[in-house]
């Protein structure tokens, strides 16, 4: 029998613990994931999270024990930390607090150089903390800006460090453009320099997630179309130049679903709940949106969703705009979310210029979302560009068939209705980032509406895809192994 590979696997935020955005979703399952692998014992995987213990987390629902407290180096002087551990599931967590992480702050300020001392101090402690217990790891797994600090120390001091003179360094992104602004300060005062490295353009050679990237053994996007986007100047951030220098070292891996809490089988939100063998009690949610939101009770008119923040990345703007374009259509439409002030008056005027087709609801709202899912019959995702995207596989999940950009994950999830034969289509996918390009794959979706037959295979397809964790864990596990391995 082997010894476990032993992975750090840092992030700014996991669920249940704390979850703000996608990310939380994802430090949140993929490493209870690759925990939880029924893999042969040589090949075990000791994956250990940490996150910072923010003040939004509830102490008190978690068997929180201190483990561990050191100091971490900074030109202003050390900075005291703490660390608290706790299971969840088999997994050990781990929980660093210290005085630039107050529990009175969110888990992302509007102060961009605030944020980045918190997290580089973060990154940081989470190496010291390893020391402290003596556990040194294998690879260290960061993700996105936040942690991109650990990488580059590491880089920085690896060859004359014992610790860590072995570890292995992989850094996922989640959304490229968010660079770490701020940061450059802070790393200065925590020791982390600019880089000489003129592979790296200027502007970019102090701030967190450049140095990661370009320090990182691995650097892995969430899904595999995004690897490649990145290396485009549409969707490189500037830095595709460089990432193209680093392609043979770039890697997707599609993200997963909670395959048992998305589940229509089981879910309580629901009015009825319904499998893709028995689709008949999913026109029971359809109906009583129709009836909750005061539209005319008629199962026979479509009715279109959109569940995403009020975003230009997101498109809504396009989608406004697309609703207007097929107006001589019969159609309904839910429009649920919350985000820029301009995106949220432009629903609003939509509905007040449309009051008989279209309802606007400015929150959040998760039990509501789940019943839109269970009841839509289109949902649209016109994002100008989606890293991975969770809301349509969730859609297709509940039988809420997708009409999206084909871009990132987007790309990767759905099977275009013309593209594809009867037994693999599952949602319709459109090119341009524009109105019109929604427009007509909107038109294309409702005219395959009328064919009652047609449009549940489409259903069942969707609902039968497997986007269970387990396959990103298969992937991530591969990747260590020949990562250290080669």
């Amino acid at each position: 029998m082997g010894n476990p590979i032993k992975v750090l696997f840092l992030a700014s935020e996991a669920d249940p613990f704390v979850k703000v955005g996608g990310l939380g979703d994802v430090a949140g399952s993929l490493p209870r994931a690759i925990r939880q692998l029924n893999v042969t014992p040589d090949a075990e995987v000791d994956i250990r999270l940490v996150i910072p213990l923010h003040g939004v987390i509830l102490r008190e629902t978690y068997d929180l024990r201190s483990v561990a407290k050191f100091t971490v180096m900074h030109s202003g002087g050390t900075i005291p930390a703490e660390a608290f551990a706790t299971d969840l599931n088999g997994l050990t967590v781990y929980l660093i607090s210290g005085p630039p992480i107050p529990p009175e702050v969110k888990v992302y300020s509007d102060d961009w150089g605030f944020d980045a001392h918190k997290y580089i101090f973060f990154s940081l402690a989470a190496l010291e903390l390893a020391r402290a217990l003596g556990w040194q790891p294998d690879i260290l797994h960061a993700n996105d800006w936040h942690t991109a600090a650990a990488i580059y120390w590491l880089a920085l001091h690896r060859e004359a460090d014992s610790f860590f003179n072995h570890t292995k360094t992989v850094l996922s992104v989640h959304n490229l453009p968010y660079l770490g602004t701020g940061g450059s300060y802070p790393l200065d005062a925590f020791g982390l320099p600019a880089t000489k490295d003129v592979s790296l353009p200027e502007w970019a050679r102090h701030l967190p997630l450049p140095l990661g990237l370009l320090s990182a053994d691995r650097i892995v996007t969430v899904s595999p179309t995004y690897a490649q986007e990145i290396l485009t100047p549409d969707y490189g951030a500037g830095l595709d130049d460089f990432l193209r220098s680093r392609a043979d070292t770039v890697y997707g891996i599609l993200n997963g679903l909670d395959m048992e809490r998305w589940n229509p089988e089981t879910d309580h939100h629901l009015v009825e709940r319904f499998s893709p063998g028995d689709l008949k009690p999913r026109l029971a949610n359809k109906a009583t949106l129709q009836l909750d939101f005061g539209f005319t009770p008629d199962l026979g008119i479509p009715l279109l969703a959109m569940i995403n923040r009020m975003d230009y990345q997101k498109g809504v703007d396009l989608a406004f705009e697309a609703l207007r374009q097929i107006s001589d259509l019969r159609w309904h439409v839910i429009l649920l979310g919350t985000g820029l002030p301009e995106l949220e008056e432009s629903a609003r005027h939509l509905e007040r210029n449309i009051p008989d087709r279209v309802r606007s609801v400015i929150r959040f709202d998760a039990p509501l979302s789940r019943r839109i899912y269970a009841g839509a019959d289109l949902l649209l995702i016109p994002s100008r560009y989606e890293p991975c995207g969770l809301v349509q596989m969730i859609a297709m999940r509940y039988g809420c068939v997708p009409v999206a950009r084909s871009t990132g994950g987007l790309q990767d999830t759905i099977h275009d209705e013309k593209e594809n034969p009867a037994s693999r289509a599952d949602g319709f996918l459109f090119q341009e980032a524009t109105a019109e390009a929604l427009a007509e794959a909107l038109r294309r979706a409702l005219a395959a509406y009328t064919n009652k037959r047609r449009w549940q295979a489409i259903q069942r397809h969707g609902m039968r895809q497997d986007f269970s964790w387990e396959k990103s864990a298969r992937g991530y596990t591969a990747l260590y192994r020949k990562l250290l391995n080669p």
